[in-house]
Formats: structure tokens, C-alpha cells, sequence
């Protein structure tokens, strides 16, 4: 998941080491709606997937999006 941590320090501007399970749109200053939107669309791109409005409505944590991404990669394999 390395690469996700990578993807979701850039697209937030802030550093990989601070990205944790805990890391939220609550205490992540950068995380706002539009970055949640752009965050989707890297997401989207770089893991081949296709998120529902109700995951992205749902979605306050880096947990929560690293659930859904290693669940749709392992289904895709």
C-alpha cells in the first residue's frame, strides 16, 4: 500500500510519513471537499477501480479508502 500512501500524500500536499489509518478529512486541514473530489479521481486512475456516490459520501478515512481499494484490487485479480 505504498503507493497509496504515495498517491494520497500528494494529491494532499502533505508528507507520506504523515499518512496514517487515522489520518481524516477531520484533522487534515488539506482534505477538503474539492481534494476529496480530486483524491477519487487519482484513485480511480491509478488503481483501475470505480468508486460508488455512497463510497465517496462515506469515505472520512485514509482506513476507509484503503479498505475499498485493496478489496476491489483483490476482486479484479
Amino acid at each position: 500500500m505504498t503507493e497509496l500512501k504515495k498517491l494520497f500524500a500528494r494529491v494532499l500536499d502533505i508528507n507520506e510519513q504523515d499518512v496514517t489509518e487515522e489520518t481524516s478529512r477531520e484533522n487534515t486541514e488539506k482534505w477538503d471537499s474539492f481534494n476529496h473530489l480530486l483524491l477519487i479521481n487519482e484513485l480511480e486512475k491509478e488503481f483501475n477501480i470505480r468508486f460508488t456516490m455512497e463510497e465517496v459520501e462515506k469515505i472520512k478515512t485514509f482506513k476507509d479508502i484503503k479498505k475499498i481499494v485493496t478489496n476491489r484490487s483483490a476482486k479484479n485479480e
